[in-house]
């Protein structure tokens, strides 16, 4: 492809007349080959200016530079912002296919990918071919691709994006992080719709503040056609009220277009009545919880906007199944009931003790931690909530990463010593699942907070296999023998 078609709608400015075939594109210096071009992006933790030297030596033919750069030979390319003309070359360079797919966007801090999950399965149940990008992987129909990100890069998300439509893919369903839309991700992405879940702490050591998180959510809503928005939730009044797309709301407490009312809970899952001025619709989700009932909602809601018939919809979240490692059961062959949960902040630690609290017979046992070279201000914060809502709780470890897995336990406890709740602090994550099995009782339930989906622990750079279903299996064997 033509350099020149390569750089169609970014504002990239250089000497026109040096058009060059490219061969290909890279971010990576590393990836870089003979005739490629190299686009040096700013990230979090470094800049791609600095291995401009080492894209040159691998034969790059172009380089697109925010900053003054020697790019020797190759010729120089210069943007306002190297992520936005990453995001554009990309388009261009796999010939937008994007446009050629209904985008649906969900965006949140918590539910985003079971409501991703939800509204997959009634597109599919409605007859609909349909991609996923998000968490837990990403998907074409019912093959399983893998993924790093929640949301991948720019480049990688076009390339899926085109894997996708080749296959004659009409809809595809992700998750939009609040880093991808600070970082330019998903930059000139245009969503047929976009719904956002809700907004509680987390990744402030990101954000800074909630106010800056907020404004990186908004930004998805500036790039759709429809949203659908989540009313009790206090930033998405905010957001409601900021933005001008076509919009609708959903509730159970406040006022909106669409509303919960005669919500039921038990532990085989949610029934209510979703209420739209004169019509009534008998919801039922075999996923039990009131955050269940927001998710259901935000799922038929952004079906409904998008023309699938209301038969479809509500048959579809009848037959629906749960997410891995959100409220999942682990079956034992014990009087006491396992939960994996993905609960990684105070809101959502919040909402699955709330849950299981709603239909436990006898105690409600915690087991919980939280990651290293993360926001710290939310680990009192989740102790204190965990110690409140339970009857005890194991304080152990997540992914510390490059932290001292005991100083954030400390962290944790000033938040767990404000409450009345007995717990145990026990660092190696195995073990504390094992004293949790061990002290299980008839009618007990036992949640196993913050791996959710995740098959590994991340313990200084390393990424360790740590399968918490394995771990379950394997513990209980050893104690029956």
């Amino acid at each position: 492809m033509l350099l020149s078609q390569l750089l169609k709608g970014t504002d990239a400015t250089w000497n026109a007349e040096n058009d060059i075939e490219i061969k290909g594109v890279a971010y990576n210096s590393q990836k870089v080959q003979e005739g490629w071009l190299f686009v040096a992006i700013k990230g979090f933790s470094t800049d791609g200016h600095k291995y401009i030297p080492d894209a040159l030596a691998k034969g790059a033919a172009a380089v697109i530079i925010e900053d003054d750069a020697d790019t020797g030979d190759a010729i120089s390319v210069r943007v306002a912002d190297s992520r936005k003309a990453l995001a554009g070359v990309s388009a261009n360079w796999f010939s937008h296919p994007a446009k050629e797919m209904k985008i649906i966007g969900v965006t949140g801090t918590n539910g985003k990918t079971t409501v991703t999950s939800l509204i997959k399965q009634i597109l599919e149940f409605s007859g609909k071919k349909v991609g996923l990008i998000g968490t837990n992987g990403n998907m074409i129909g019912d093959k399983l691709l893998p993924g790093e990100r929640t949301t991948p890069e720019s480049y990688e998300l076009h390339e899926l994006f085109r894997e996708m439509a080749d296959v004659g893919t009409e809809y595809v369903v992700m998750e939009v992080s609040s880093h991808s839309l600070s970082l330019s991700r998903v930059y000139g992405i245009e969503y047929e719709v976009a719904s956002f879940t809700n907004l509680t702490q987390d990744h402030l050591d990101f954000h800074i503040t909630m106010e800056n998180y907020f404004d990186a959510k908004k930004i998805l809503f500036n790039m759709c056609n429809k949203a659908v928005i989540n009313a009790d939730d206090e930033w998405g009044a905010k957001l409601l009220d900021a933005i001008s797309c076509l919009k609708f709301s959903y509730s159970i407490d406040s006022a909106s277009d669409f509303k919960a009312e005669n919500v039921r809970i038990s532990a085989r899952g949610i029934l209510f009545d979703l209420i739209n001025n004169t019509d009534t619709y008998a919801v039922r989700l075999g996923i039990p919880g009131k955050f269940s009932v927001y998710n259901a909602m935000a799922a038929a809601v952004s079906c409904m906007s998008l023309g699938v018939p209301s038969d479809d919809i509500f048959t579809a979240l009848t037959l629906a199944q749960g997410v891995k490692g959100r409220a999942e059961t682990i079956y034992t062959n014990t009087d006491y009931t396992v939960i994996i949960d993905y609960a990684h902040t105070p809101d959502g630690l919040e909402n699955i003790i709330s849950t299981v609290r709603e239909f436990a017979q006898g105690r409600v046992i915690t087991l919980f931690g939280c990651g290293g070279d993360r926001d710290n201000t939310k680990r009192p914060i989740m102790g204190e909530i965990a110690g409140k809502l339970s009857d005890f709780c194991i304080i152990t470890s997540d992914n510390p990463r490059t932290e001292e897995p005991m100083p954030i336990i400390h962290q944790i406890e000033e938040g767990m010593k404000k409450t009345n709740c007995e717990y145990i602090t026990i660092e190696n994550r195995r073990e504390a699942i094992g004293y949790a099995l061990e002290i299980g009782k008839s009618g007990d339930c036992i949640i196993l907070a913050g791996k959710g989906h995740e098959t590994y622990q991340i313990i200084g750079k390393e990424k360790r296999h740590f399968d918490e279903r394995e771990v379950i299996k394997e513990l209980l064997e050893g104690m029956n023998a």
